[in-house]
This record gives C-alpha cells, structure tokens and sequence, in this order.
C-alpha cells in the first residue's frame, strides 16, 4: 500500500458530499423495492439485494444506515425509517441465542439511537432511552451466555458451535461492554452473577493469543499481523488445537475480512478501556497489561494490512488466493476489481480504514490516519463508488463468501466483482461519518458515544 502522507479529512470533503447524496438514494431505493418477507438483504445480484440464508446477521446493518445517513445530512425521513423499523423488527436479534453477531446488529440500531440521544442529535425522551439501554444490557447478557471455557480464560463461540472461535466476533465483545457499563450483569445458575466486563476481556485476550500470529515461531507460516479466521479448541479438555478457514482460503492464509475485523475490533475497544476506571479491572487483569497486549494486536493486524494491500489501499479477499500470484507484485499497483483472477473485498478497506485511523491517533502515529484516509479516498471513487442509480448498493465489489461461490460473477466478467454488501455499505457510511467528523473538528465518532460518562467531549 502507497500512504498518501499529505492527504487530510478535510481533502474528502466534496467525495463525502457527493457519497451522502448517492447513499441516501440508495437507501430509499431499497425501502421501497425490497421484499423483507424473504429475510434481511445480504448482498446484491446484478445490482439488486438478495437474501442469503445462513444468519441473519446484516439486519441491523440495513436500518443502522438509515439512522446514519440521518446524522449526516439532518433529513429526519431517514431517522423515521431506521427508528421505526428498530422498533418494530429488531427484537428478536437481542434475544438471539443462536448468533455471535449482537455487536453487529443490535449496537448498529439501538446503540446508535442512543447515541443520538447522548450527543444531542435527538431529544431525549427518558422512556425512549430506557428502552434503548434495556435492549443493549439484554443484548449484551445474551451474547455473553454464549461461552466456552479454555485453558487460560474462555470465548464468545461462533454459529459453527462451541469449538469455534472466530476472529470477527472481536467487535461483538462490544455489546457486552456496554452493557455492563450500564449496570448489568448476566445471571446464571443459582443466581450466580457472570462479569460481562470479565467476559469480554477473556474473548479479546483469546483473539489476541489464536486468531493473531506475531512472528513468534508459533507455526511454518508464523508472520506479523496475520490472522486465522476460526480458531478451533477441544471442549473436552480447553486445549487450542488448529488455525482454520470458513471464508478465507485456508487456516494459513489471511481472509482480508477478518483481518479487517480485528483492526477495527481492537482499536475500538483499546479506546474505551482507556477510559475505564482501574478499578473496574482488579479482579480481571491489569488495566495496562490488557492494553498492551491489545496494542500488540493492533499494531500487527494494521502493519500486515498495510504491507499486503494493493497499491490504493483495497486489499484482495485472501493473501493467499491461489491465483493471486498472477497479479505478480498487485501490492505495487492499484487494485482491479475486474481483473481475471482473484475478487477484491472492498469492504475489507472500509472496515480496516476506521482501525488504522483510530490506531494512528492512539498511538500518535501519522502514518496509520494516512493510510485509512488513502483506503477512503479510493472507495469514494470510482470504480469503488457506484455511480448506477439502477444499482442498490453504495460500496462496490464486496466478496461474501468465495470459497462457496455465493458471490455473483457478472456477464463478461471471470471473478465476482461489481456487487455490494449491506455489511460493505454500513461501514463504508460509518467510515464516511468518522471522516465526516474528523473535517468538522468534531468529537471522535465512537460507539461508545451513547454512554454519557465516556463519551468523546
């Protein structure tokens, strides 16, 4: 990847004009012609949403832009749509026992209403804000029982059962921070009362140790910054027992997603733990140790992003796609989506950008902002941009899932290309508002924000 060190938020501005205009077009397109009867929308084929049967893990995703696109622009049609649809539809994700996404779906709607409440973009209705907070501790709590105890600590275990660690699920540890910063706890057998806090500094520091490599020697292909998407464990005794793949090429290679998961996973919560009491930590770990070793995590995952990424700051699915080496040296040239070989993930970009960003002002380091704001530059544009007002998506060649070719392969084209996501398009508005934030001067965009005691001032 080739940093722009010159290039400001405030450089983006016009592209960002320009993206919320699309955006809320899109948005609107969607509302009106998709047929939620069939399940939330997941990707699009031939330039339309479909559904994908797997989890229903992208609803939240679909209003949680809604409610975006609102604190942009200020037009309360969409706070409507995403408000009321929060409303009406997403109950059920905050009592879902089958899932480990309740970071994705429940902090995208309820989080960012009460958020909205918090920063004054919203009045503040004191039953509205209680309903807000009971779902993200309900939220939280649920998420939490979803556990498998190892050797030295335990993990939220993924929809593939309690063997299954995946990397992604760094961002749900989220909820239930949040939830026991508003005062809850997950009650268990005989009332027993389960720290959420201590749960989600056990998942993290799991990611950390399995899902992350640093060079180490822990294996032939032990690299800074690498991640494994699934980390499996024996349930019988705790014992970890192999990296593995279920969207990457392989348990040795690097699903760019993934990856991307863990830079915005880590950074996020190395932000909030910042400004979490000492004490809230005691019986947990030292408050410094978690945050060096989250720092770690950090830093290797963006640096591996960074030395692996085509010259315009969009990575390729997988470092290791079998036909990537076709491309010969593709970190030395700018992506091509319409290439013969190996898919772009652009959503990989746009969820990495806001880690790398948020790293670099952690550690007071330029070249990380540098680098997100040159993985956003390119995808405000074209042929990230899309431009086709037939076109439902806002982020184009998003990959889903290439091992199972779930993913569409347009007319003329040899690879999947030219389809968007509603994960890609949630993030890529999220990474525009951070952004946005970034050129105004304003406080830090965080999801964090909806907790009065430690919110960015």
């Amino acid at each position: 990847m080739k940093i722009n060190p010159n290039l400001k938020a405030t450089d983006l501005k016009s592209k960002l004009d320009d993206f919320w205009q699309r955006s809320g077009r899109k948005i609107l397109a969607i509302e009106k012609e998709y047929d939620s009867s069939k399940g939330a929308p997941v990707f699009t084929v031939n330039g339309k949403y479909t559904s994908r049967g797997w989890t229903e893990w992208t609803e939240g995703f679909q209003y949680g832009s809604s409610l975006l696109q609102f604190e942009a622009t200020g037009d309360e049609q969409f706070l409507s749509i995403g408000r009321e649809n929060t409303l009406n539809k997403m109950a059920p994700h905050l009592t879902h026992i089958g899932v480990h996404d309740h970071g994705f779906n429940n902090i995208s709607t309820y989080g960012n209403l009460l958020r909205f409440m918090e920063e004054g973009l919203i009045p503040i209705n004191q039953w509205e804000k209680n309903f807000y907070e009971l779902a993200l501790k309900s939220s939280g709590a649920v998420q939490a029982s979803r556990w498998t105890n190892i050797k030295d600590g335990g993990y939220i275990y993924s929809f593939n059962g309690p063997h299954s660690l995946f990397v992604d699920t760094i961002r749900s540890t989220r909820i239930l921070m949040l939830s026991h910063l508003l005062g809850h706890s997950l009650k268990g057998e005989n009332d027993l009362s389960i720290n959420l806090l201590e749960r989600a500094v056990n998942h993290m520091l799991a990611t950390a140790k399995y899902n992350v490599y640093y060079g180490e020697g822990r294996d032939s292909y032990d690299e800074w910054g690498r991640t494994a998407h699934e980390c499996i464990f024996n349930t019988n005794d705790g014992n970890f027992r192999a990296p593995n793949a279920q969207q990457g090429f392989s348990g040795f290679t690097t699903w760019t997603r993934g990856l991307a998961w863990a830079i915005c996973g880590f950074t996020e919560e190395i932000e909030l733990i910042q400004k979490i009491p000492d004490s809230e930590f005691e019986d947990i770990i030292d408050k410094k140790e978690l945050l060096a070793i989250l720092e770690k995590g950090a830093k290797a995952t963006c640096d591996f992003f960074i030395e692996n990424t085509a010259s315009d700051g969009i990575p390729y699915w997988d470092t290791g796609a079998p036909q990537l080496y076709k491309l010969g040296d593709y970190t030395q040239s700018p992506s091509d989506p319409y290439n013969e070989f190996e898919p772009i993930d652009s959503t990989a970009a746009a969820i990495a950008a806001q880690g790398l960003i948020r790293l670099g002002n952690i550690l007071g380091e330029s070249k990380y902002v540098a680098a997100g704001l040159t993985s956003a530059s390119t995808l405000l544009s074209s042929p990230y941009l899309s431009e086709e007002s037939e076109h439902q998506g806002i982020l184009l060649h998003s990959i889903y899932h290439q091992p199972n070719g779930w993913d569409n392969v347009p007319k003329g084209q040899k690879i999947a290309c030219h389809e968007s996501s509603m994960w890609g398009d949630y993030h890529m508005r999220e990474l525009a508002i951070q952004i946005l934030r970034m050129s105004q001067g304003a406080p830090e965009y965080a999801f964090f924000n909806c907790l009065k005691e430690y919110k960015n001032a």
